[in-house]
This record gives C-alpha cells, sequence and structure tokens, in this order.
C-alpha cells in the first residue's frame, strides 16, 4: 500500500503539465521583474513588439475563419463608385472581415500601439487608470484606422476616420474597465467584516457571518461585543460562549504586546 502511494506522489510530483505550467510561471515572473528595470524606451519597446506578436496570432486566428469580403464582392456599379458613403462602408467591411493577413497586420498595430501606449502612461502616471485606458484606446483606434485604410489612404475622410474610431474605441475600452473596476473589487459589506469572517472561519463558525450582517456587528463592533448583542442576532449560547472566549484572548494579546484589536 505504501508503495501504491508513493508511485502516485511521485506521479504527481512529475506531471509534464504542471511541470509547464510552473516553468512558464517562473519565466513569466523573470521577465517582469527584468522589464521593470529597464528604461522607459526598452519597456514600451518590448512591450509594443511582444503585444503586437500575440494580436498577429490572434488575428491571422481569426482570418482563417472570416472570408475575405474584396473577393466576394460582385462589380461595383458606376453610381455606387462615386458614392463616398458606399466606399467608407466598403473598406471598413474589408477592414473587419479580410483574410488572415490583414487581419494579423491590423491586429498586431491595434494590440501593439494600445500595449504600448499603457506602458507609457502607467510610467509617466505611476497608476493604471481608465484615463490612461482610454487614451491607450484612442490612439489603437486610430493606428486601427490608418493602417487598415478605412477612409481612403491620403483621402479627405482618413483624419476624420481616425478621430472617431479613437473616440469609439476610448469609450468602449472606458466602460469596459469601469465595469471591470466594479466586479473586481469586494463590496463594501463584504470589507467590513473581513477580520469577523477569518474569527468565525477559524472557530468553525462560519454560518453565523448572516447574523453578524443581520445585526450590523461589523468588525469595528468586535472588541464591544456582549453576550446580549450576540443574543439579539439569534446566535445560540455555545457559539456565544466560543466567540466571547476568541475576543476576550485577542484583546488580552493585543494589551500584552501593547497594542489595541481592532
Amino acid at each position: 500500500m505504501d508503495t501504491a502511494k508513493g508511485l502516485v506522489v511521485a506521479h504527481h510530483n512529475h506531471n509534464p503539465v504542471q511541470q509547464l505550467q510552473a516553468k512558464y510561471k517562473e519565466l513569466e515572473t523573470g521577465f517582469k521583474d527584468w522589464l521593470a528595470k529597464q528604461s522607459l524606451p526598452v519597456e514600451a519597446a518590448v512591450v509594443t513588439a511582444t503585444s503586437s506578436l500575440q494580436g498577429a496570432a490572434i488575428g491571422g486566428l481569426m482570418g482563417t475563419f472570416t472570408s475575405d469580403l474584396s473577393s466576394l464582392q460582385p462589380p461595383t456599379p458606376p453610381g455606387v463608385a462615386a458614392n463616398p458613403q458606399a466606399i467608407a462602408s466598403l473598406q471598413q467591411a474589408q477592414a473587419l472581415s479580410g483574410g488572415p493577413f490583414i487581419q494579423a497586420r491590423n491586429f498586431a498595430v491595434m494590440t501593439g500601439v494600445n500595449a504600448g501606449i499603457s506602458c507609457v502612461m502607467k510610467r509617466l502616471r505611476g497608476k493604471e487608470d481608465v484615463q490612461s485606458s482610454m487614451v491607450a484606446a484612442f490612439g489603437s483606434g486610430a493606428a486601427f484606422t490608418l493602417v487598415s485604410g478605412m477612409g481612403g489612404p491620403g483621402g479627405p475622410n482618413l483624419a476624420a476616420n481616425m478621430v472617431s474610431s479613437g473616440v469609439l474605441f476610448a469609450l468602449m475600452q472606458g466602460g469596459l474597465f469601469k465595469l471591470g473596476e466594479k466586479f473586481s473589487k469586494p463590496p463594501v459589506e463584504d470589507v467590513l467584516y473581513n477580520k469577523t469572517r477569518g474569527m468565525l472561519s477559524s472557530l468553525g463558525l462560519h454560518n453565523y457571518e448572516k447574523n453578524f450582517k443581520s445585526g450590523l456587528l461589523t468588525d469595528a463592533t468586535l472588541p464591544l461585543l456582549t453576550d446580549s448583542a450576540l443574543r439579539d442576532v439569534k446566535i445560540p449560547p455555545g457559539p456565544r460562549l466560543l466567540i466571547l472566549d476568541h475576543i476576550q484572548r485577542e484583546v488580552e494579546l493585543s494589551k500584552g504586546k501593547g497594542g489595541r484589536w481592532t
């Protein structure tokens, strides 16, 4: 039996997938540490290049699943060819549904510019917020319009299309940033009960967290808790004794260290 367990443990420790994941994380951490020590131009250039390669791979993969509209479209009638709006719409469709090489180019520029601007903004401002994210998105949208030829190379609508695409990208990125920020932050209520949750879990009484919340017994009230306060939120006598004993021990331990348990 012991031999079998040893074989299982050995097999688990030599799992090639886990070894690859550990090696990848080690390389990623080392690369990030090295990059953080570089000057701003070097960091921006490396981030832009690596992001462009990733974007090119994604764009090329997407391009293999989309048909090239330029080869499927029938000849454009003379009246439509003279219509600037029709031409702009056709160019936009071609930019968004080109073949693998076109999509690889477009995504490489879009992701590279976005990552490069984000890197520069983070270094200069010392933080990554919605303003930096929107500036980077504006730049990537304008660059995407430029490289994809929307509006025609050197055409009168090119500058306007670059600005409008940049604004659209910035608004979308700003909305996504705020949405992600909202879901990534824990609710304010949970923050107020961090120490309470830890205490109850250590005592095996995590089921009574809802009782604390119903009575608004936040972390700040822990040193003030009494038997009557716990009884008011319908906590049984046994758990009440355990909770009060734990709090008393923590208070005495903090006083012995010259501090205050809060």
